[in-house]
């Protein structure tokens, strides 16, 4: 099954390309815009005393050097090699396999002036899971990510790593040693194409469609994670009746209030008198602080689906206007901003979060001191929240915005940068943080529903918790509940 490149992409596209496994090839009007383009470009540089910048002069503040006919090929190699600056931590796999994807429809839409053997090449290291090994560090997320996409288009020229898995291993080998294996020769680079492949914001998008995809889903976790939490608390339903909405018509708060609604139709222990006024703000207020993380994103999927679908090189080329344009559509501010705002949106679930937990291993409500029948000799459920709180406070951390930052570079020639691939790895772990705190509240959820008993919760919390107990038991006595947790993350991950 293959997706075609076309004009538009989609989030939802996207995940089917990944769920399905799904390979890429170019439509027809896109290869027709990238041949047209590049011919075009060829035509420009065959007059002479053309000078266009990064097709044949330097980059940067070396912008006014031009460089000679026969050296443009080594200029643009020389360009990815000299901007292969990246270090730290690798970036994931799967993040790596989207920078991919979105080079390619950025390329795709004949403003770049690459070869389209770049665009194939770049196709086959997708579809056959040849995947550069990038790293986290290097990028100021304007003048495009350099350090961090000229890693990705190294292997282009035999060059640089890519990982290869072997026996279910993955390790960074030579990519020349790949090439060969697949019978793939490296390829030449033409003028502008250097620039073309490393000027881009795809490393900050690529994590951007990653974290906003697994924001998407966190939210509707965390909903229902709360209602197996607000049954297991005893708490009251009406502060989620639809009329108390409808009057402040936010509509991720209208939505979250429905979901879980939905999720506690039909529950015994709803139904059951309750004691208490009011339910304190973690489980009260579910509607107001998930739909306003809802409601985040979506505007931030907006701005993602729009960056996905535009060209982000520099310079870019306009055939029919005869016009080749130097200006900035490489710098990341709009997705820096977004993904600042993202990381706030996402750390609120969890900081929400661990306050149900904390509430629920408080000796309140008829529930024992956390959560164990025979607390003194067993410390039950106490030391997870402390784990929770500790994940809190990191995100809470990670939440400093990198977009209002900016360091002057390249001798004063890129002096305003965006900061986004900070914004975009920072925001990467405040949502792995985030799983692994709402994990924590299922945990403690789930073994505080087993003292309502023997009335029920609703059919969907019901079955929800008997998945959940195939992959971590009732805890009676003290165990090592780290196991506990990472069963509980890899279920938060896998529903």
């Amino acid at each position: 099954m293959h997706h075609y490149i076309t004009e538009q992409l989609t989030l939802a596209d996207i995940q089917s390309i990944l769920k399905e496994d799904k390979k890429l090839a170019l439509s027809q009007e896109a290869s027709n815009r990238i041949k047209k383009c590049r011919a075009y470009l060829d035509e420009k540089m065959s007059k002479k005393d053309a000078v266009f910048y990064g097709v044949n002069t330097g980059f940067g503040s070396l912008c006014n050097t031009q460089i000679s006919h026969d050296e443009l090929t080594q200029l643009q190699e020389n360009l990815l090699l000299s901007h292969a600056c990246g270090i730290g931590d690798v970036v994931p796999r799967e993040v790596v396999k989207l920078m991919l994807l979105l080079k390619v429809q950025s390329l795709s839409y004949g403003h770049s002036g690459v070869q389209l053997l770049t665009v194939e090449r770049l196709i086959s290291f997708f579809n056959n899971d040849i995947l550069p090994v990038v790293y986290q560090q290097g990028s100021l997320g304007a003048s495009g990510d350099l350090a961090p996409l000229a890693h990705l288009c190294l292997p282009l020229l035999g060059k640089g790593e890519v990982w290869k898995n072997t026996d279910g291993n993955w390790k960074a080998v030579a990519s020349i040693d790949v090439l060969n294996h697949h019978q793939i020769t490296p390829i030449e680079l033409q003028s502008k194409e250097g620039l073309a492949l490393i000027n881009g914001t795809q490393f900050m998008l690529a994590y951007a469609v990653h974290n906003i995809i697994s924001a998407q889903q966190l939210y509707t976790n965390a909903n229902k994670v709360a209602a197996v939490s607000i049954d297991a608390f005893d708490a009251k339903l009406e502060p989620f009746s639809h009329q108390l909405h409808d009057v402040r018509a936010h509509k991720g708060q209208i939505e979250t209030a429905k979901q879980i609604r939905e999720l506690l139709a039909e529950s015994e222990i709803i139904k059951q008198p309750k004691v208490q006024v009011q339910d304190p703000y973690a489980f009260r207020c579910i509607p107001q602080v998930h739909g306003a993380s809802f409601d985040t994103f979506q505007y931030v999927s907006s701005v993602v689906e729009t960056e996905m679908n535009s060209v982000t090189d520099n310079p870019n080329i306009f055939v029919e206007d005869d016009l080749i344009l130097s200006g900035g559509n490489f710098h990341g501010q709009p997705l820096a901003l977004v993904l600042d705002f993202l990381a706030i949106a996402v750390a609120e679930l969890g900081s929400i979060s661990e306050r149900r937990t904390y509430q629920l291993i408080s000796g309140l409500r008829n529930l024992p001191a956390f959560l164990t029948a025979n607390p003194g000799l067993n410390s039950g459920m106490m030391i997870p929240q402390y784990t929770a709180a500790s994940i809190v406070s990191q995100s809470k951390q990670l939440c400093t915005p990198a977009s209002v930052d900016s360091i002057v570079s390249s001798n004063g020639q890129e002096d305003h940068v965006s900061m986004g691939a900070n914004a975009a790895t920072k925001c990467f772990k405040v949502i792995e943080n985030t799983q692994r705190v709402l994990a924590i509240e299922l945990l403690n959820a789930a073994q505080a529903l087993e003292f309502r008993r023997p009335l029920k919760s609703s059919n969907a919390v019901e079955q929800l918790v008997a998945d959940y107990r195939k992959v971590v038991t009732y805890n009676t006595v003290d165990r090592a509940l780290y196991l506990d947790i990472e069963a509980s993350v890899q279920f938060i991950q896998q529903h």
